[in-house]
């Protein structure tokens, strides 16, 4: 345990030591990066620093163009596939980000649905693995700090079964994310895992949250998404039964009238007690939209939906 901590007491001396002496184009970034920005210039950031996955961008043109439309539509950060590069791809995705200003905060995993933690055939699983720990590797060479990992699908066994196999097979990982200074972050999503399909509006983020837990690494933390069990609970009471172990967030929207996901400010999620709910939390990070994209337009679009349900702008400390 000792040497985690070292490893993180110099991971942030880096970064306050990166962030004093290049501009916003750095690429160390996450929650901390904020606070090591705050350190060097002073200034309140915002709470919510806006990102969304890179697939969002309907730009034509090279990575250059399509990072500095994310960027003129008012975002701070993108979120790559991993895996899926080589070496000519991060390197031009790192120019990218220098270029622009762009930060990759973090990567989503480009197979995890396909190739599962949890499939019961362990050939299978093997691949999962590999392919994990090969984008945990270019998700710190492109300079972001997490990786966004959906963990199993409940159709693979009982229960017990999917759990066990997500855990024992996601934890051979956990010391190369440990070593890369790379978050995996379990997604909450609709893969029948952790929660009922089949239950009402009212289950609570119990068994998301000892499944977390379990793992026992601060490398293992959640890509809490917003609006993605609406439809099974109230998403500001998961946030306060999952706390700290939040590290990032996503957003949508949802309509539990229609059961259809919408754009954020449609639907009816109580935004006003999600902000509650956080701020009571102490979070503040990264914030990736991940909805239907599109030209600088409908970005633009997006990115002012992210300020009206959660006042992105509003200061750190305000």
């Amino acid at each position: 345990m000792k040497s985690k901590h070292l490893h993180l007491n110099r991971r942030r001396a880096l970064q306050i030591a990166v962030t004093a002496s290049l501009s916003a184009g750095a690429l160390c970034c996450g929650p901390v990066s904020v606070n090591a920005e705050e350190l060097v210039s002073g200034q309140h950031k915002p709470w919510l620093r806006k990102t969304l996955k890179f697939g969002m961008i309907g730009v034509d043109g090279d990575l250059n163009d399509k990072f500095a439309a994310a960027k003129q539509a008012g975002f701070e950060g993108v979120e790559l596939n991993a895996p899926g590069f080589d070496r000519h791809s991060v390197k031009q995705a790192t120019n990218a980000a220098k270029a622009t200003g762009l930060i990759i905060d973090g990567t989503v995993g480009s197979d995890h649905w396909q190739v599962r933690h949890t499939d019961p055939d362990p050939a299978v699983r093997a691949k999962a693995l590999a392919s994990l720990r090969q984008g945990l590797q270019q998700t710190a060479d492109v300079g972001a700090d997490t990786m966004l990992l959906v963990a199993g699908h409940g159709k693979d066994g009982s229960p017990s079964e999917v759990d066990k196999r997500a855990l024992d097979n996601i934890s051979q990982a956990v010391p190369n994310a440990e070593e890369l200074g790379v978050s995996i972050l379990i997604e909450n999503v609709w893969n029948e895992f952790l929660y009922d399909p089949n239950g009402g509006t009212s289950q609570t983020a119990d068994a998301l949250a000892a499944f977390i837990d379990d793992f026992n690494s601060p490398f293992v933390g959640l890509q809490f998404d917003i609006g993605n069990h609406w439809k099974y609970g109230d998403p500001a009471e998961w946030i306060r039964t999952l706390g700290q172990r939040i590290k990032k967030l996503d957003i949508k929207g949802f309509s539990r009238k229609t059961g259809r996901f919408t754009k954020i400010t449609e639907g009816d999620i109580d935004w006003p007690t999600v902000k509650e709910a956080l701020r009571d939390i102490d979070y503040t990070g990264w914030l990736a939209a991940e909805v239907s994209g599109g030209n600088v337009d409908r970005l633009r679009e997006i990115s002012q939906h992210l300020d009206e349900a959660l006042q992105c702008n509003v200061g750190t400390k305000g």
